[in-house]
């Protein structure tokens, strides 16, 4: 007889608080990780620094049937990443799932062209958001009895390319970040992972100019990497950056 190989189960976070941060516009990776872990079931916290954005991405999740709450403010901050933990804790009874998708690239030029200023923003929506944000939610996973951390670094940490270096040095900090906190909490029951995105076919990404033969990376392939680190398939896995770009350009 035959047999064929099972279709892979959806991770079901039924049960579980996941707080999602980047998710204020809509067609962006935060809002399509958010929509994801709404259909797995998952109650949700999402964050951003734009709160017309938040609060409209709420009312969708909401109308789809989603369990949302909202934390508005700037994330390089510590008050409010402190703030967005809170609400899972105080309003939604606690926190499972901490997705660190907030980030994104300010410089794309010449290493000798970037300014200190372009350098200390690049850091801080990058790294500081990651760091503060998990940094605030470590106590609320360890009462838990554990939980998942999910951060977002870059293929470009992994296959690094001219004209990013302030970028990819705020992704592989993140990347170093990642490593050392599931190091840290792997023995109180927290696991540490970090996804390292492509070239994404964002609405922001399509519009701008891009080298002919891209290789495009679908966001629902990337939530599903997502949703697979977080979930309790992953139980044995922490402390790794999973890239999720297609195939390695030939050397």
């Amino acid at each position: 007889m035959l047999l064929l190989p099972r279709r892979p189960v959806p991770p079901d976070f039924r049960g579980k608080t996941a707080l999602i941060t980047g998710v204020g516009r809509a067609g962006q990776i935060g809002y399509a990780v958010a929509q994801g872990f709404a259909a797995a079931g998952a109650q949700l916290v999402i964050a951003d620094v734009n709160a017309a954005g938040l609060a409209e991405r709420a009312r969708e999740l909401g109308r789809a049937g989603a369990t949302v709450r909202t934390a508005a403010g700037d994330l390089t901050t510590r008050e409010a990443a402190s703030r967005a933990v809170a609400v899972a804790t105080s309003e939604l009874g606690g926190l499972d799932v901490v997705v660190n998708v907030a980030g994104g690239l300010v410089h794309y030029g010449a290493a000798l062209e970037i300014t200190p200023d372009q350098f200390e923003r690049e850091l801080a929506i990058n790294l500081k958001t990651t760091f503060y944000v998990a940094q605030a939610a470590l106590a609320a996973l360890v009462a838990r009895g554990g939980g998942a951390i999910v951060n977002f670094a870059s293929i470009a940490v992994l296959d690094p390319q001219p004209l990013l270096a302030s970028y990819i040095a705020a992704k592989a900090a993140v990347a170093g970040l990642t490593r050392a906190l599931a190091v840290e909490f792997q023995a109180q029951g927290v696991r540490v992972n970090a996804v390292a995105p492509g070239t994404m076919r964002t609405a922001d990404n399509v519009a701008a100019a891009h080298p002919a033969g891209v290789r495009w990376v679908e966001l629902d392939d990337l939530v599903r990497a997502v949703l697979y680190l977080a979930s309790d398939d992953a139980q044995a896995i922490t402390g790794e950056i999973l890239p999720v770009a297609g195939a390695r350009p030939a050397r």
